[in-house]
């Protein structure tokens, strides 16, 4: 077998630029990576804008056109906005006022220290017969007639 020449790097990349300009490519002897085939595709900005129908009318374009007839329009979204905005309306109570509304709101405090025992809310006020002093958390072994506590 004969033996192949080897051709100098400089001779190749020279074959390289002209290889580019003929064909009309970019020089990029590193092989950078440089975005050139996504550059090279088509745009689909305007395709997708095609494909979508245009936005209709909003109050604020109507009053811009009929501005030269004196006509006052009401735009209530945007009052309700600017309320927001100018702090008249609280945004905190709103919103915890809809999520109660939809039963998501968080749930009501614990009114009552660990170890005392709850009355019934629909009870008076006054301790009732079967009321036990709250003494220790242990339950008594033995309920007596003396550890009730009786209405006055």
């Amino acid at each position: 077998m004969a033996a192949v020449p080897c051709i100098p790097r400089a001779r190749l990349l020279q074959l390289m630029k002209a290889q580019c300009q003929i064909f009309s490519t970019t020089y990029n002897p590193e092989g950078i990576r440089m975005g050139n085939k996504v550059l090279r595709q088509r745009l689909r900005g305007p395709a997708l804008a095609s494909y979508y129908p245009g936005r209709g009318p909003t109050i604020n374009t109507i009053a811009k056109e009929f501005r030269s007839l004196e006509l006052e329009t009401e735009n209530e979204e945007e009052d309700w906005r600017l309320e927001h905005i100018e702090g008249q309306v609280n945004p905190m109570l709103l919103a915890s006022l809809s999520r109660r509304s939809r039963g998501k709101g968080a749930p009501k405090k614990k009114r009552t220290a660990p170890g005392t025992i709850t009355p019934h809310p629909l009870s008076s006020k006054e301790p009732s017969i079967l009321t036990l002093p709250v003494q220790s958390r242990k339950k008594p072994d033995k309920m007596r007639i003396g550890d009730l506590i009786l209405p006055p």
